[in-house]
């Protein structure tokens, strides 16, 4: 893999941390005031888009991600089992 590639994929890692750390802090601040329509939306966004998108760029450097993939899945899990009555 070029030396250019690899960067691109890089920043994009990088760049989908961010959105993804955004997702989490508003998926929190909904569950907080109850806002479950919402919270379902920025469940589906961290779950089934962001960090999955993430895995995938790691995958594409052919490196590993030192956790960070099972860190987020983790993290969204322990959200949704706290929220669940809500979320459900």
């Amino acid at each position: 893999m070029g030396n250019t590639r690899k960067k691109k994929i890089m920043k994009s890692i990088e760049s989908l941390k961010k959105q993804i750390e955004i997702h989490f802090e508003k998926l929190e601040e909904d569950l907080k005031k109850g806002n479950f329509d919402y919270a379902r939306y920025h469940v589906k966004e961290l779950d089934k888009s962001l960090i999955d998108s993430l895995r995938k760029r790691f995958e594409m450097l052919g490196e590993g991600d030192d956790g960070v993939v099972e860190v987020y899945n983790k993290r969204l899990r322990e959200l949704i089992d706290k929220f669940e009555g809500g979320l459900v």
